[in-house]
């Protein structure tokens, strides 16, 4: 059923998790409107791969370019989870940084971000680690030129490592049942402090955790989607009107809210009891909630806002 739904080109039924980037990017867009940069004509790929004996994606594993959305001008740049794990190196992460660069000068309404990353390469880990500020930088100037820039996650690999740094540098997030968000993947904390600290194999741990449905009611994402491209256009185009400024006031406000949670949730014991102190009722029915049910559950939650107002 799932790859039924990935191999569909219906919006509305296209899975956002079992698609691949590209086949995100043209069912996001209005149709026919994607024009890639760096096409596969245009091969562009790791120099660094080959000195480790693996195998090199034409792309690099991201896919860059311009389109419209609901007749508006954007940028759009969507990772590829499958090539390894979204992960950034030097070629993939200029890709971005040009992207977001070109948006100063295009002007367009928004620029979309489709995460779907590990972190950095560690083949590549020092330009990986550059393109990750670059990035970040990148993303302060185009917000501080007045356009939004929207982050969208729900692929196989999350976003994680330095993707989830930059994704806390958007404007606005939108995340699904299958995204999850986090500096530290399970994995690397697993092997940093042992299975007693965190089982990487425990999924409902993960999701409980990094998940999106955690990181929307604790204000780390301002829009929870179903599993489909058409859900996430939805959001982008909500998000893109959501955005708020750029500017000092927003920052400051920001941060007092982010003192604010860690003085409040700072000693919570578990995801569960974090819920139960935002007010859920029922904490432990949350990861099987629907769409709609977790939706109106968000409602009743004044910390769900990713950015102060």
């Amino acid at each position: 059923m799932a790859g039924d739904r990935a191999a569909s080109t219906d919006p509305d039924a296209l899975s956002w998790y079992e698609a691949t980037a590209r086949q995100r990017v043209v069912a996001l867009a209005d149709p026919g409107s994607f024009r890639e940069v760096l096409p596969p004509t245009e091969r562009r790929m790791s120099p660094h791969l080959p000195l480790f004996d693996l195998p090199r994606a034409f792309d690099d594993g991201i896919v860059v370019g311009r389109a419209t959305l609901d007749g508006s001008p954007i940028l759009i740049a969507a990772q590829e989870g499958r090539f390894m794990g979204g992960a950034f190196g030097e070629v993939h992460g200029a890709k971005l940084v040009g992207l977001l660069r070109a948006a100063l000068e295009l002007k367009p309404k928004a620029v979309l971000i489709l995460f779907d990353t590990g972190g950095v390469r560690l083949q590549e880990a020092n330009a990986g680690e550059t393109a990750i500020a670059e990035t970040m930088r990148a993303i302060v100037d185009v917000r501080a030129a007045g356009i939004p820039v929207v982050g969208l996650i729900g692929g196989r690999a999350g976003c994680y490592g330095g993707g989830g740094l930059i994704a806390g540098t958007c404007s606005r997030l939108a995340v699904s049942e299958g995204g999850r968000i986090s500096v530290s993947g399970p994995e690397v904390i697993e092997t940093n402090k042992g299975a007693e600290e965190f089982d990487s194999r425990d999924r409902a741990l993960v999701w409980r955790t990094m998940g999106g449905k955690h990181r929307r009611l604790t204000g780390g994402a301002d829009a929870f989607c179903a599993d489909t491209v058409s859900a996430f256009r939805h959001a982008a185009l909500d998000l893109i009107d959501q955005a708020p400024s750029f500017d000092l006031e927003t920052l400051e406000a920001e941060q007092a809210r982010l003192e604010s949670r860690i003085a409040r949730f700072g000693d919570c014991r578990d995801a569960t009891d974090l819920w139960r102190r935002l007010g859920v009722n029922d904490p432990e029915t949350v990861p099987a909630m629907d769409t709609d049910a977790f939706a109106a559950t968000v409602a009743r939650i004044r910390e769900a806002d990713h950015d102060a107002r």
